[in-house]
């Protein structure tokens, strides 16, 4: 596996077109305060020229004037993206504490301090955000399940059967194929959430053998 930095600013263009033109998958990063900015629109659009599956990750959750959701409407309004929540955030700022697994239902709490490699526990969704939880998970289910038909006739007869493995299929299915862009948060600098990114991608972005070869042009002929 190869991973490739690439920086958003307009000085490297075209160094970030060069790397989208060999990427299997990306993860989209934007700032909870800053949100969807120009240049990111322009990245996003050769990351869409060269088809490149995506995962958005809303960073820097503890930062003052944090929100996660007004940053999934921008990607809605201003990239034109089936943006889907698999998490939301637990709090925001000062009282950022973890983030709400949509898809297993359980709630991860971080400690910042801690040196462990996993540095979270898991609880159950706490009561004051069951309701909002609820509601993203049955968006996230009404989208994916138009990739699985399977899923598709458990959604209508009961949501309730659907298995977390069934979701996970149908996810990464309709992100390979650019239908959909997960969306998940966290704060990289306090390692809050970044664990649970590296999970998606491993989950959702192709493998080598999930897309088509790159193809290219010989200048000598």
């Amino acid at each position: 596996i190869n991973l490739i930095d690439t920086p958003g600013h307009v000085d490297f263009t075209v160094e970030v077109e060069r790397s989208l033109r060999v990427l299997d998958g990306a993860v989209a990063t934007f700032c909870a305060v800053g949100r969807v900015q120009p240049q990111s629109e322009t990245v996003w659009r050769q990351a869409d020229k060269y088809k490149v599956p995506k995962i958005a990750y809303v960073n820097k959750m503890d930062r003052v004037g944090a929100d996660f959701f007004a940053v999934v409407e921008e990607l809605h309004e201003k990239l034109g993206a089936n943006a889907l929540p698999i998490c939301i955030p637990i709090g925001a700022e000062d009282k950022f504490e973890g983030i709400v697994d949509l898809i297993a239902m359980k709630a991860y709490y971080y400690d910042q301090d801690s040196k462990e490699l996993v540095n979270y526990v898991v609880k159950d969704v706490p009561a004051e955000l069951q309701a909002e939880a609820e509601e993203w998970r049955g968006k996230l289910l009404e989208a994916v399940a138009e990739f699985d038909d399977r899923l598709l006739q458990k959604f209508f007869d009961d949501p309730s059967l659907i298995t977390e493995d069934e979701i996970i299929s149908a996810l990464r299915k309709a992100t390979i194929n650019m239908a959909v862009v997960p969306m998940c948060c966290g704060s990289s600098f306090k390692n809050k959430g970044v664990q649970f990114l590296l999970d998606s991608v491993m989950r959702y972005l192709p493998s080598p053998l999930d897309v088509d070869e790159v193809t290219g042009t010989n200048p000598q002929n």
